[in-house]
Formats: C-alpha cells, sequence, structure tokens
C-alpha cells in the first residue's frame, strides 16, 4: 500500500490517524477565459477559412452562453485583432524562429495576445495570464514565451508606416497619392478606431455618411425613386420613410432579401417600398420612368474599413479599376431611367480618385448636357464636381457623392 487515496473505512481508525489535507477549493478561472477562446476561434476561422467576421460573429455569439459584456469583448477582440492583423503578426513574429511555418490556430491565438497587449490596453499579467490559460494546451508554452517578450518590448518603433496602421502597403499608397500624406495619414488612423453607433429616429442603425447620403436625394413625398443596388436597404428604407415610392433593386435575390427583411422590421414606415431583383447594368424597367435615382455603387469600400474589419486583406489594387469600370456601365445605366429634368445621386464609401473624380470625368465626357447639383457642405470637402466625406472629419465613414440633373 503506497498511502496515496483515500483511506478504505476499514482501516480509518486502526493504528496512528492518517493525516488528511482538505479538499482543495477549484482553481479559479481568469475572467475573459471563454470570451478569448470564443474570439480565437473566430479568428482562425476569418484568417484561414475566407469566413466574413460580421457574419461569422454574430451567430458564434448567439450560441454562446456568455453573458452580455463578455460577448462584446468578444466582438472588440475579433474586429479588432482582425483589423490589426499586421501589426500584431509583425510583433510576434521578431520572437518566432520560423513565423512561416506558424499553423492557423498558433497564428490566432498570437494575433489574441498581441493586440490586447499592444492596442487594448490590457495589463501585461491579464494579457498574457488570461490568453495563455484559455489556449489550449499544446500551445501555452510558445504563447507564454512569445507573448511576455512582447510585452516587455513595448511600446515599439514600427518598420513603416504600412505595418503601424496595419494595411496592406498598395491601400497606404493609393491613399497617399490620392488625398496627400497628411489626409491618407488622418484617414487610416480613423479607420483603425471601431466606430461609434449611430441610429436613426426610427431606429435602424445607420452611419451618418449614409444618412447624410439618404438624405442628399433630397426624396419628398409621391416621388417615384429608384435605389439600384440597395441591398441591404439602409438608405431605400430611409428613402421610403420621406413618403416617396421606392423601388429597391439588387442583382442578387439573397441580398434583395436583407432590403425585404430590414423593411418588413421598420413596418409602416416603409410601406412605399418595394423590391426588385435586377442587374443595374440592365435593369428591366420603363426608361425615365423616375424622378430620383441613387446609385450608391459596389466599391472597394477604402473608406469603411473601420466596420468591415477584414475587407483590407480581402481587396487588391486591381479590384479598383475593375469595379471603377463597373461603376461607370452603371452609371450610364442608371441616367437612362432618370426623367428629363429628374436627379440622379452617385456615391461610394470609398476613398479613391478613380472611383470618384474618375466616374466625374466620365460623366463629363460622355454626358455633357447634365446639371451638376450643389455639393453638400462641411464637414464633406469639395472634390471636383462632387464632394468627399474624410472619415476622421466627423468621426463617420469615408464617402463620394455626386449629384446631377438631365435637362429637362
Amino acid at each position: 500500500m503506497t498511502g496515496r487515496g483515500p483511506a478504505r473505512s476499514g482501516r480509518s481508525g486502526a493504528g496512528r490517524p492518517r493525516r488528511t489535507s482538505a479538499p482543495s477549493a477549484p482553481r479559479a478561472t481568469a475572467p475573459g477565459v471563454d470570451a478569448r477562446r470564443l474570439a480565437a476561434e473566430a479568428l482562425e476561422r476569418i484568417a484561414d477559412g475566407g469566413a466574413y467576421a460580421n457574419l461569422v460573429v454574430p451567430p458564434m455569439l448567439e450560441r454562446s452562453a456568455l453573458e452580455r459584456r463578455d460577448r462584446a469583448f468578444v466582438t472588440e477582440l475579433v474586429y479588432g485583432a482582425t483589423r490589426m492583423r499586421r501589426a500584431c503578426d509583425w510583433l510576434v513574429d521578431r520572437f518566432l524562429p520560423d513565423p512561416e511555418r506558424i499553423d492557423p490556430t498558433a497564428r490566432a491565438w498570437l494575433r489574441l495576445g498581441a493586440f490586447q497587449l499592444a492596442f487594448l490596453d490590457t495589463p501585461p499579467h491579464a494579457a498574457v495570464g488570461a490568453t495563455v490559460e484559455a489556449a489550449p494546451r499544446k500551445l501555452k508554452g510558445l504563447l507564454n514565451a512569445v507573448l511576455r517578450k512582447v510585452s516587455t518590448g513595448l511600446p515599439v518603433t514600427w518598420p513603416d508606416d504600412a505595418t503601424r496602421w496595419s494595411q496592406p502597403e498598395w491601400i497606404v499608397d493609393v491613399l497617399t497619392a490620392d488625398l496627400g500624406p497628411e489626409q491618407a495619414r488622418l484617414s487610416l488612423e480613423a479607420m483603425n478606431r471601431a466606430a461609434p453607433v449611430t441610429a436613426r429616429a426610427d431606429g435602424y442603425v445607420q452611419d451618418l455618411a449614409s444618412q447624410w447620403v439618404a438624405d442628399a436625394v433630397a426624396a419628398v413625398p409621391g416621388e417615384r425613386v429608384l435605389d439600384v443596388c440597395a441591398a441591404p436597404g439602409g438608405k431605400a428604407t430611409a428613402l421610403a420613410a420621406t413618403g416617396a415610392h421606392v423601388v429597391a433593386a439588387d442583382a442578387r435575390p439573397s441580398r434583395i432579401g436583407l432590403v425585404a427583411a430590414n423593411a418588413a422590421r421598420l413596418g409602416p414606415a416603409a410601406s412605399t417600398l418595394s423590391c426588385l431583383v435586377a442587374d443595374g447594368t440592365a435593369p428591366a424597367l420603363r426608361p425615365a420612368s423616375f424622378d430620383k435615382v441613387l446609385l450608391d455603387a459596389p466599391c472597394s469600400g477604402l473608406g469603411a474599413l473601420r466596420r468591415r474589419p477584414d475587407a483590407r486583406w480581402r481587396i487588391g489594387r486591381s479590384d479598383v479599376e475593375v469595379l471603377a469600370a463597373l461603376q461607370r456601365r452603371l452609371v450610364d445605366a442608371s441616367l437612362q431611367l432618370v426623367r428629363p429634368g429628374g436627379e440622379l445621386v452617385y456615391s461610394v464609401c470609398t476613398l479613391t480618385n478613380a472611383e470618384s473624380e474618375g466616374i466625374d470625368d466620365h460623366l463629363a465626357e460622355h454626358h455633357p448636357g447634365l446639371e451638376v447639383l450643389a455639393p453638400p457642405g462641411d464637414p464633406w470637402v469639395p472634390l471636383g464636381r462632387g464632394a468627399r466625406l474624410l472619415p476622421h472629419r466627423a468621426d463617420t465613414d469615408g464617402m463620394y457623392l455626386l449629384r446631377v440633373r438631365r435637362p429637362g
């Protein structure tokens, strides 16, 4: 008999009493451990599985038993670590012998820890301790070693601006060329911060910049208004709330379903809205049949990077020209649907010249008879005949807007 294990009842009273220790209390779990596990799983699915952050996180949270505060923490971790992926990788790769061979699970946990240390102001003992505790057993040693080195080396001198802003170099290059170095810096820094939540009077959550675009259409009761690329329906429902008769079109049935769902949630406020599946480059609609047409065109989204944390890693430089070509086709087709004397509003949530001034140049060359309407004022900044909204000027998404009127 070795003495290990509990004394058997038949021998407990014989001889010298055995010393027994009090049962040990369960080891306390550090706060946020479950939240970190969920966040790491989401990060791996986004980076390695190609999932979209805004699509993968909500259902994961719904299935979890996390409390409200921890759910918000998960969102902050996933969006932040995805947004700052390049910077986080640079922070940890300095201490890895072979960074290229790190597997996706380890990479997700390293990003999670580095983000907390460098960008979330989490105390080092909490960031390292809770992350290591939450991680799979096989990664604990690696995480503990690397994250402790990261924590003792902060703050750092970044090797270049693209790493500091956690952006692909091409985005920094394009925005620097199109906005100038100072405005590009301010815009990129603003888009590394979480977006505030803004809601309309009807409760629909929508960025102020998008609300201002809908306002710029200036729809009035009884007007026929077309929203060419309407999904998910924020602007279309805002237009319908004015009393205008709105046709919300989109090329994909699944996306027009989002518009219908959003309209249904708003109830009577969107009762003048109808949905239509239609390719905006060749819509099956009667020419010159709308008083107003809003073309909120598909774009590179480089003005809305704070809301789409993974977008910067999905889009490439060549996509900008591809999208600009699509925008030219859309604007040509949309103009044909505006009645004489009616108006077209063109908008994109990006900051590139190719998708803003470039489209205006196309209109000027191919549709010279259009009357250009006054662009909105401050905080919009005049750009050619339209106006650009920079993310840092009013803490909104970045946008471009141009309003034109067909000759009567």
